[in-house]
């Protein structure tokens, strides 16, 4: 690191490098503060003894990354990006498979579920029209009752993998979950070709490409403000001067941890402290032994599963899990670099059901864990013990020690925390963040997008700092 920067960016999330990657590329001299050893965030990946490689977050997201992807990082990386063609669920109220777009949505609904067209599509018409400015009175819940009345099992077709790809409940504003579904049911569930670690080892060399120095195993402790203005950042002890900081760390952290509440309006303090973290994740990984395949017909590509007789976003949160997200990899998923098939089970969770447990307790809810997704795989994957080689599990606890997200928050802040994210300037003179809040920000479009937009407000910033000194 050198002593001084035009902007430091605090995490390497995929708003964090998005953010990073256009400041340099704009002219700013521009350092990547990420606690960890590797970059990516939650957008991240591990590797075992036995050669492989597991991703953390689920391999979906809407078809948006792509023109985001080209425009904002390059073509390599944008042409790296297919469809997920199976997209499939499986619960007491129904079993179907689907490509996840409006098309075949609009099939389902008519002639499995029986809605008038008419009703179905005024529905998608209303939620693509949603915008950050509409009613948020209205809960998700009001609006499938508008258009759905009753149908509960409408409800869960459609609700259901939004909340596991952002924590949103029933109960949440409207919009949170109309602008989210838009974007995935336009053409439907993407993912990248390769693994998390070769898009996250092509953004890496298009930031050294662009100038953006890199600092791994930097902690940044403290966020310098002086005369209502950032100064810089305390990293792993050492004062960097900045003239604008973008904070791709939990909205908490970075205004109650490394800036301190003495910087801040107390009616923001106030905004700031009602903000409510989202929750967390658990997660299993199963890797099957050289040889063994995935039955592709049967598995799917993302397979959402219940035994819960009916959509309850509180039973999603509860230790006493009936419903789990499959994510299946094959060895198209990394061409060329593993013919291993792996499993990736996800489930939402509450921190403090981990985090109050004592050590053994938690070695054992583990374990527990473990046997449980085992005995659930079964019916999908049959002879699962006797096809891996390896399983381990992940818990809130886990994506807190690795990401330092305060209660291993996945998805950030409610949607209140928008508000107090983008008021942050205001507080404090070039101060920014950019991550997982509001929960329309959220999963790996959204926090593209947002870094995009924070990084064109500290763009401005700077370059308006530096016509006064002029």
């Amino acid at each position: 690191m050198q002593s001084q920067y035009d902007i430091i960016v605090i995490g390497s999330g995929l708003g964090g490098m998005t953010a990073a990657n256009i400041l340099a590329r704009a002219g700013h001299k521009t350092l990547l503060c990420e606690f960890h050893h590797q970059l990516g965030g939650l957008a991240a990946w591990f590797r075992r003894k036995n050669g492989v490689i597991f991703d953390v977050s689920l391999h979906g997201f809407p078809v948006g990354m792509i023109k985001s992807c080209r425009r904002y990082w390059n073509r390599e990386i944008a042409d790296s990006i297919v469809q997920l063609p199976s997209i499939r669920f499986d619960n007491p109220m129904f079993s179907l498979e689907t490509t996840f777009n409006r098309e075949d949505f609009t099939r389902l609904l008519i002639e499995k579920f029986g809605i008038p067209a008419e009703r179905v599509h005024a529905f998608f018409d209303k939620a693509r029209s949603m915008t950050f400015v509409d009613d948020q009175g209205m809960t998700t819940r009001q609006l499938f009752e508008e258009f759905f009345p009753g149908r509960e099992d409408v409800a869960r077709l459609l609700m259901e993998p939004i909340t596991y790809a952002n924590g949103s409940t029933l109960d949440e504003p409207a919009i949170t979950y109309g602008i989210v579904f838009s974007n995935f049911m336009s053409k439907g569930v993407f993912t990248f070709v390769g693994g998390t670690d070769k898009l996250i080892d092509m953004m890496k060399k298009e930031m050294l490409k662009n100038g953006v120095d890199i600092a791994t195993n930097a902690r940044v402790e403290k966020i310098e403000v002086e005369d209502h203005a950032v100064a810089g950042v305390v990293v792993n002890g050492q004062f960097v001067r900045a003239k604008s900081i973008v904070s791709n760390s939990n909205l908490k952290s970075t205004i109650f941890d490394m800036v301190g509440r003495e910087h801040f309006d107390a009616d923001f303090i106030d905004r700031a402290e009602k903000v409510r973290l989202n929750n967390s994740s658990a997660q299993v990984y199963m890797s099957l032994k050289p040889g063994e395949i995935l039955d592709e017909s049967r598995c799917g590509d993302l397979l959402f599963t219940s035994t819960a007789p009916k959509f309850d976003t509180k039973m999603l949160l509860s230790r006493q899990i009936t419903s789990r997200t499959y994510s299946f990899y094959y060895p198209k998923t990394r061409p060329g670099v593993s013919e291993r098939c792996a499993i990736v089970s996800s489930t939402n969770a509450n921190y403090d059901d981990w985090a109050k447990l004592s050590r053994e307790e938690y070695e054992v809810s583990k374990k527990n864990l473990i046997e449980d997704t085992l005995d659930a795989v079964e019916k999908y994957v049959p002879g699962i013990r006797q096809k891996i080689d390896w399983v381990e599990a992940a818990t809130p606890c886990t994506f807190e020690r690795y990401t330092l997200h305060k209660m291993g928050a996945s998805f950030g802040t409610k949607f209140e925390g928008l508000e107090v994210s983008r008021s942050l300037p205001n507080q404090v003179a070039g101060l920014y963040h950019t991550g997982s809040v509001g929960i329309i920000m959220s999963g790996w479009l959204g926090a593209v997008n947002y870094g995009v937009i924070v990084a064109n407000d500290a763009d401005a910033f700077v370059r308006k700092s530096v016509s006064r000194e002029k």
